[in-house]
């Protein structure tokens, strides 16, 4: 099991906000989690990867059946760990190029070779379906949504993680960008990886393979199933979850 997740609670400047959440993803599988504005999703996420404004208040993460709630985001990183933002930062004077060659150079404990580099640049730039002079552009300064979505993808298929997970990585995308967004995503499936996708709609699901679904609640996870808990909320929304369980 990668990622095991047992009766976490969290909360932020004394404010709880996950109240007890239970997931356990195995290598190869793909999970979503849907859920309201408010329900706690993106809290997860940066619970996840260690962030500081997150007091962890009871519960466990376990990585690879090993505890990570002393690890700093650095060191999550390093073992394998990615998070795509929902709202990623911008940091001008930065060039795509020049910060995918630092991440590579701190994953790999070395300087990656400049000829490989530039060659798995190209050609996951490429994959994307992203200008070349992409690269030279300082990290989302004056990007558009559908341009820093492909940003976090690219450097998700260049650090090549073992859990990768996925805050909202279809927002504000038009159709086109969206399937490039999801065959991306589905191109890392391996039996070595899992993820974790979090989303509102369904609609990027029908371009994935996905293995299971949840629905977040309230800072809990309320129901879980395949395709079809995902189908439900289209048609009932999230008040006929919260007290149900789809097995």
């Amino acid at each position: 099991m990668i990622l095991t997740i047992r009766d976490l609670h969290a909360a932020i400047d004394g404010t709880a906000i996950l109240k007890g959440v239970n997931l356990e993803i195995p290598a190869g599988e793909m999970h979503v989690i849907m859920g309201p504005n408010g329900s706690g999703k993106s809290t997860l996420s940066n619970v996840l990867m260690g962030h500081p404004d997150y007091t962890v208040t009871g519960g466990d993460i376990l990585l690879n059946g090993q505890s990570i709630l002393n690890w700093s985001t650095d060191e999550r990183a390093r073992s394998g760990m990615f998070l795509s933002f929902q709202h990623p930062a911008a940091i001008p004077g930065v060039s795509v190029n020049n910060l995918m060659r630092n991440v590579m150079q701190n994953m790999r404990g070395a300087e990656m070779p400049l000829r490989e580099f530039r060659q798995e640049l190209n050609r996951v730039m490429d994959h994307l379906g992203m200008d070349r002079r992409f690269a030279a552009r300082y990290v989302n300064d004056g990007f558009s949504g559908g341009e820093k979505k492909r940003n976090e993808l690219l450097q998700m298929m260049m650090m090549q993680p073992k859990l990768a997970i996925l805050d909202e990585i279809d927002s504000g995308l038009d159709i086109d960008a969206l399937r490039t967004i999801a065959s991306g995503v589905e191109e890392m499936r391996n039996p070595q990886r899992c993820m974790l996708l979090i989303t509102h709609y369904k609609r990027l699901l029908e371009h994935m393979t996905i293995d299971r679904v949840h629905v977040f609640v309230d800072g809990r996870i309320v129901a879980s199933g395949g395709l079809e808990v995902a189908d439900r909320l289209e048609q009932e929304g999230y008040e006929s979850m919260r007290a149900s369980h789809v097995s």
